[in-house]
């Protein structure tokens, strides 16, 4: 079982930055694949940035160039830093994990960016 804590977020005007932070611990294999997820007010859940072993990042369009997601592989622990926020980016965030085939989901945390 791979745990995953999940902290950062809150509120931020438009404009501001807030950062994420993700670790896991537990019984860890091989995390291969670590990367963001949010869930906005009556939208579906969508990949915000995604790191894999050995491949550059991948995010989604509306946060590239924005957004920059880092890992530290070592203390399997990923990091989202979030710059020039917008409103549209008020969701819950969450980070999952692969080990093994298997995903791991940390709990939400809440990103509000309003003035």
């Amino acid at each position: 079982q791979v745990l995953l804590e999940e902290s950062g977020g809150g509120l931020a005007q438009p404009g501001g930055s807030l950062s994420l932070s993700c670790a896991a611990s537990g019984s860890i294999t091989y995390i291969a694949d670590m990367g963001w997820y949010r869930q906005g007010p009556g939208k579906q859940r969508e990949l915000v940035a995604r790191i894999r072993s050995g491949r550059y990042p991948d995010y989604a369009d509306s946060v590239r160039g924005r957004f920059t997601i880092s890992r530290d592989n070592a203390k399997n622990t990923v990091w989202l830093q979030m710059n020039a926020l917008k409103p549209e980016d008020t969701a819950v965030y969450y980070c999952r994990a692969s080990d093994s085939g298997v995903d791991y989901w940390s709990q939400v945390t809440q990103v509000t960016v309003s003035s």
